[in-house]
């Protein structure tokens, strides 16, 4: 299968190999949670809700009380493919993905500012059409700034792999299904700092840095698209109060 046309240069979704797809976020949109957020990165749809700073449940989880225990768990729910195969819960793959999100998230939270407290991010796939793992720290970090907590910066998330050898840019679900070399990254974006790199294959130094920095430019245009969404909801918020 010929994923990126040899004469039009154009990707499979009628993309050019830079380009990514539509992108929209929108917070606010579980009522009952302290911050929720709802992500789509083309036909890939996620949310996520946060609850918190509160109270630590189980002591015996915070190893640091002068921190805050942050605690995420990440779900595909079953009509979000086409696989209809009902998956157990806590299986190995929502586990490893539950603990990158965390650790992400960790990189921009400022939890020295909330000892002796935990924080709760939920998030779960409603659509998987490829970049389910970006998508998913994009929906948290949206959900974390609609519940207030404090960041050093906003964490951004995108992939970007290697086919035809051609980088593209924001894989879907077909190209991610290619068995290319993929790169996932995320960053701090005004902090200019990386806090996620998986590849999930070997590539030459030389094709890496190229997929790499693609996949940067990316994580700075979700960066933009999030501010946006925030900046827009902040306007909405001074408009009802008058």
């Amino acid at each position: 299968m010929e994923f990126v046309d040899a004469l039009t240069g154009f990707r499979v979704d009628g993309r050019r190999p830079n380009e990514m797809r539509k992108l929209k976020g929108e917070v606010g949109v579980v009522a009952r949670a302290d911050g929720s957020a709802l992500f789509e990165m083309g036909n890939t749809r996620v949310i996520a809700a946060v609850y918190g700073p509160r109270e630590v449940q189980n002591k015996g989880q915070q190893v640091n009380s002068k921190e805050a225990l942050v605690r995420c768990e990440y779900r595909m729910a079953e009509f979000s493919t086409g696989d209809r195969r009902r998956k157990p819960k806590g299986d190995r793959r929502s586990t490893e993905i539950s603990l990158v999100i965390r650790q992400t998230m960790e990189a921009s939270i400022l939890t020295e500012l909330m000892p002796r407290s935990q924080i709760d991010i939920f998030v779960q796939v409603l659509q998987a059409d490829g970049g389910t793992r970006s998508a998913c720290i994009n929906a948290a970090t949206l959900a974390l700034a609609d519940a207030g907590i404090p960041m050093r910066d906003i964490v951004t998330s995108c992939s970007a792999g290697y086919l035809c050898s051609t980088p593209l840019l924001d894989l879907n679900y077909v190209e991610d299904s290619a068995g290319g070399p993929d790169v996932t990254v995320g960053i701090l974006a005004k902090m200019d700092k990386v806090t996620l790199l998986q590849m999930d294959a070997k590539l030459p130094m030389d094709t890496f840095e190229n997929v790499m920095g693609l996949a940067i430019e990316g994580c700075k245009a979700i960066a933009t698209h999030i501010r946006e969404v925030l900046l827009e909801n902040t306007k909405r918020l001074e408009c009802q109060r008058g």
